[in-house]
């Protein structure tokens, strides 16, 4: 029986962005040879590159950089709900066969596997989002963190980020590029924490599951 997922996609150059978002980047800065102990790179890249935690700040010019969040929604217990090809939307009538009748309802992390096959390689921009009203239900039952196995939890053409504006006046957390693809449906503890980047308005996570 496996123990450990890794539901983070792999970051390289090539790896998809948002259209017009930085993409991955490295340099050699130094190289072994006879005058060179070690190899050195500097990279440039989006935050929102891979795997990643989405601030505040991301959606709110008052909001907290990542560096400043508290680390406890990215650590611990988690449900993870298939609701594989049902449209553009998530909505509640996806996710209620995974709820429990009577409390405790869920966990309190929810990730959302939503492809057959997370496109690693390539940019969707017709990804699969929240819909609001389900990030709204989610927090009503003490949720404090939502993930998703696309770019972003709202469509990709929002200019108004309707669920990024939910779980910002709800104080949720999210994970966002998850690739859930191999991860039976079940609870599982979330290891998913992001770096201290202090002005940063997101950070890349190396997103694990482990058994329970």
């Amino acid at each position: 029986m496996q123990n450990l997922w890794d539901i983070s996609p792999p970051v390289a150059p090539g790896s998809p962005v948002f259209p017009g978002d930085t993409p991955y980047q490295q340099q050699w800065t130094a190289s072994i040879s006879p005058a060179c102990p070690v190899n050195v790179s500097a990279l440039t890249l989006s935050p929102h590159v891979g795997a990643h935690a989405d601030a505040p700040l991301h959606y709110d010019p008052q909001g907290q950089a990542i560096g400043a969040v508290d680390l406890s929604p990215y650590l611990g217990p988690c449900r993870v709900i298939h609701c594989i090809g049902r449209g553009p939307l998530v909505l509640w009538e996806h996710l209620a066969h995974a709820v429990q009748d009577l409390p405790p309802h869920l966990p309190p992390r929810v990730l959302v596997r939503t492809y057959q096959h997370m496109p690693v390689d390539r940019w969707d921009g017709d990804l699969a989002a929240y819909a609001p009203d389900t990030v709204e239900r989610l927090a009503a039952l003490g949720v404090t963190l939502i993930g998703i196995d696309t770019a972003s939890i709202d469509p990709a053409d929002s200019k108004t980020l309707d669920s990024h504006q939910t779980i910002r006046r709800l104080n949720l957390r999210v994970l966002e590029n998850l690739v859930l693809d191999d991860v039976p449906e079940g609870d599982y503890e979330l290891i998913a924490l992001p770096l201290k980047l202090m002005t940063a308005d997101a950070s890349p996570v190396r997103a694990v599951l482990r058994s329970l």
